[in-house]
């Protein structure tokens, strides 16, 4: 049986990941988006078992406890994490997941699986990152400068992805994407 490909897509908060990942798995259904587990409050629109799984802390730390997740993080005072059986289950049957993660929890998975395909998404800019950040209005300010802040620090751990690309016309990175993962580029 064909195992499948672990395809990783990170970079800082309110580069474009979500978007992207969102078109691809619109255009490709055969991709299977990962689900990831997080402890922050839901956003207007997220729905529970679709956009996260939403956990209270202590939920998120007993999974911690059990080695029930495939990498985790702390990223701006809220766990976010990956359910490590769905993720087994899926690349078994041979097919090719998605993984919308933060950059530690990246960094992560090429312990476990150093054979993922990972993509490093860069905003154009600084200046352009706080305002999309700003721009998506589900953040305060203390909340924006923290994740500048921590945006500042991945920026530099792009090097160590195979695969880094600039997020700055949204068709042009998705192609470029698209390439990247089944090599039509």
């Amino acid at each position: 049986m064909n195992t499948g490909t672990l395809i990783v897509i990170t970079g800082p908060s309110g580069v474009g990941k979500g978007t992207l990942v969102r078109l691809l798995t619109k255009k490709y259904p055969e991709l299977y988006l990962s689900i990831s587990a997080t402890t922050r409050k839901p956003r207007p629109g997220e729905i529970e078992g679709k956009s996260y799984y939403f956990l209270d802390r202590l939920e998120f730390e007993r999974m911690i406890a059990h080695d029930e997740l495939l990498e985790y993080a702390e990223y701006a005072g809220n766990y976010y994490g990956t359910p490590k059986q769905k993720v087994q289950e899926q690349l078994q049957q041979g097919k090719s997941i998605l993984l919308e993660i933060e950059v530690i929890g990246a960094g992560l998975v090429k312990q476990i699986f150093p054979e993922a395909l990972r993509i490093f998404i860069l905003p154009p800019d600084l200046k352009t990152l706080e305002q999309r950040l700003r721009n998506r209005g589900s953040e305060d300010e203390e909340d924006i400068k923290k994740r500048l802040e921590r945006a500042i620090d991945e920026l530099i751990l792009s090097k160590e992805f195979e695969y880094e690309l600039v997020n700055d016309d949204l068709e042009q990175s998705l192609a470029s994407i698209e390439a990247i993962i089944f090599n039509k580029g």
